[in-house]
């Protein structure tokens, strides 16, 4: 009998094809959170899986994954999920989106059957991944992240925008790490102070809190803050920052406490932001740029 294979990381959500708009110019980009944070938490050493929901024109994205040891676990669609992204200014927190069509909804019946350590739910919309989902994962008892890009923005026309998310104080306790980055967090919790705010995310009951901001990284867990600075030489990758975090933190939690996760997540942040695409250093090259930038001791605010 063979042993069914268990994944270190599962990151469910869309594909979606980006056209990045910023002050270097426009690029076109194979996006989405699950093809930066698999790749994130791949690079880690960890075994990685995807969900997700694409047009089959873009296969290449799937070929990728598999070339990169990652499972992949695929609805083909009549479209993918087509975004644009425009930063007007250097400053990453500050960009407009939208999207001109969508792959649909990934459901409970396509993940009832994978087998994982921790699931990582990085979508782009309200409504990619539903409350049923959600449910599903946290019966499997284990590890659950999200970020909460996917439940604040919402598509009205073709704009991409934030609207209030009424079932959040319902869903939070589901999850155990909760990634939101500074705009989205102050449009939540009606607090510009990230520190703030983090406590505020966790009061609703979820475990850890990962909040980026174009500084850094803060982590929030077991009642402390750890602040780790991204150390970018450039941000031609800013796009997929988010993402990236957050499937680095997930697959380095798993072995490590949340402010030694907080450091490796802030550091392969820092190198993908360097260049577009996901995430593609090898793990000599993170560790020499660990040893350089950071301390692995817990910073308190």
């Amino acid at each position: 009998m063979i042993d069914k294979k268990i994944y270190d990381l599962v990151c469910i959500g869309n594909y979606t094809k980006d056209t990045i708009i910023s002050p270097q110019g426009v690029n076109y980009v194979d996006g989405g959170a699950i093809n930066y944070s698999a790749h994130a938490a791949a690079g880690l050493g960890r075994k990685v899986a995807v969900v997700t929901r694409l047009a089959e024109e873009d296969k290449r994205v799937i070929d990728k994954f598999q070339a990169d040891g990652i499972d992949c676990f695929v609805t083909y669609t009549p479209q993918s999920t087509c975004m644009k992204l425009e930063y007007p200014t250097l400053n990453p927190d500050i960009r407009t989106l939208s999207v001109t069509g969508t792959a649909g909804s990934i459901t409970s019946k396509d993940i009832e059957h994978i087998d994982m350590k921790a699931a990582a739910i990085g979508t782009s919309l309200r409504g990619e991944v539903d409350l049923e989902v959600i449910h599903s994962l946290r019966e499997k008892d284990i590890l659950l992240g999200a970020d909460m890009q996917g439940f604040v923005r919402v598509l009205r026309g073709q704009s991409l925008i934030n609207e209030n998310w009424l079932e959040m104080q319902a869903t939070l306790p589901y999850f155990d790490v909760l990634k939101s980055d500074a705009m989205e967090a102050e449009f939540l919790t009606g607090q510009a102070n990230i520190y703030e705010a983090a406590k505020i995310f966790s009061a609703m009951g979820t475990k850890e809190i990962v909040l980026t901001h174009k500084d850094g990284v803060l982590v929030y867990a077991d009642g402390k803050f750890h602040q780790n600075e991204f150390h970018a030489q450039n941000l031609n990758g800013r796009s997929g920052r988010g993402d990236t975090c957050l499937g680095a933190y997930m697959a380095m939690r798993l072995t490590s406490k949340p402010f030694e996760a907080g450091i490796w997540a802030a550091a392969v942040t820092s190198l993908k932001m360097e260049r577009l695409g996901p995430y593609d250093r090898s793990l000599d090259e993170l560790k020499e740029f660990i040893n350089n930038y950071y301390q692995m001791l817990p910073v308190s605010s």
